[in-house]
């Protein structure tokens, strides 16, 4: 059994070094752009009618196919943080989650590029438009000031102790490559099968939520501290709350987003502050204690 363990530690090692190399960007670079050609390529084609069984797809299909391809590599890139970081992973939780408010704001403003008119009906369906497109803004501010704000410390006692911690962490981040990887390939076949794509992204973000409330758990072995029990407890709320924005109707979804950004946030500043005062008070019994 160890031997298994350690043979997916090893994988996990080989797999993060290769998909952090220079060549590895450069290749989902050249997937992205090609994609984005070809669903452009597909578009071009509806509308000169060249398309069987006279399929009607709009121009800006090339940009949602192409969002939709980085935020699966955006997806990989959240999996491969899980055993740096705790708080890195949440941070990519939120670029992602700003990606697909941009995505969804470019995918509805091509249902009105064709033709226009400014009344007062077009007015109104264009607010969920915009709120689509300021709450990734907003996200895209609360996710900076987040990776700004973090100070990581480390929870475990010893050496032994953090590689242990980081093993068991390498170990959920094969199981969700695997699990990530049959979701994808399944969402291909159903799209084969039904003509229509429909990415389970939300399945990928249950999967998510329990591995944060794992983490949580597992980490109890190295700490009890209510600091560290609770900045952990808010993180995997926080991904409950993201959970929620893919399914919430619009304004909800933004709205949703937006509060899990700031929890975190805010709880990020209060960890720092409490802890840097506890140190200080350690090290002023410490000098008290000397003295």
């Amino acid at each position: 059994m160890r031997r298994i363990f350690q043979y997916q530690i090893n994988s996990y090692d080989k797999f993060h070094l290769l998909w952090e190399s220079p060549k590895a960007s450069k290749l989902i670079s050249n997937i992205v752009v090609i994609t984005f050609l070809i669903g452009l390529l597909v578009a071009l084609l509806s509308h000169f009618d060249l398309l069987p069984s006279g399929m009607q797809i709009n121009i800006f299909f090339s940009i949602e196919l192409a969002f939709n391809v980085l935020l699966i590599f955006e997806a990989m890139s959240l999996i491969f943080l899980f055993p740096n970081s705790v708080a890195d992973s949440v941070g990519k939780q939120f670029e992602i989650i700003s990606l697909i408010l941009l995505r969804d704001a470019f995918k509805e403003f091509g249902h009105y590029l064709d033709d226009l008119e400014w009344n007062k009906d077009f007015l109104v369906e264009m607010i969920p438009i915009i709120s689509d497109a300021f709450g990734a803004i907003l996200v895209f501010l609360i996710t900076g000031l987040f990776y700004r704000a973090q100070r990581h410390f480390r929870i475990t006692r010893n050496y032994e102790e953090q590689s242990g911690f980081i093993k068991i962490k390498k170990l959920l981040s094969i199981y969700l490559v695997f699990f990530f990887v049959v979701i994808g390939l399944y969402d291909l076949f159903m799209a084969y099968e039904s003509q229509t794509f429909n990415s389970s992204v939300k399945l990928f973000y249950n999967l998510l939520i329990f591995t944060d409330v794992f983490i949580l758990l597992y980490s109890l072995r190295y700490t009890t501290k209510y600091f560290n029990l609770f900045r952990y407890s808010s993180f995997a709320l926080a991904t409950i709350f993201l959970r929620l924005t893919l399914s919430a109707p619009a304004y909800y979804n933004v709205l949703l987003a937006v509060i899990a950004g700031l929890m975190v946030l805010l709880v990020t500043y209060i960890y720092n502050y409490l802890l840097t005062k506890t140190e200080s008070s350690k090290e002023l019994k410490t000098v008290s204690t000397t003295e």
